[in-house]
């Protein structure tokens, strides 16, 4: 397995994070996943940022009151 290192703008991370604890998974599985859909075959061409961004759509709307802590996140993950 390999590892890759992204920069991100603050505000994506903040929503990927965000979108990532919702799921009850990471920010790492999220991209992992997103990248083994596009290496599998497909008869439909899909724009992979539309992918992305109709993925984080779903999500749907985010207030500052809603952000979870640190120790809330992991919480989250481990349950």
């Amino acid at each position: 397995m390999k590892n890759l290192t992204l920069s991100l703008d603050d505000e994506v991370y903040r929503q990927a994070r965000i979108a990532a604890a919702e799921r009850g998974t990471s920010i790492s599985a999220l991209v992992r996943d997103y990248l083994q859909a596009l290496s599998r075959p497909s008869s439909v061409v899909i724009d992979p940022a539309a992918a992305l961004l109709a993925t984080l759509d779903q999500a749907g709307a985010f207030r500052a009151a809603d952000r979870l802590s640190r120790d809330e996140a992991h919480a989250h993950h481990a349950a």
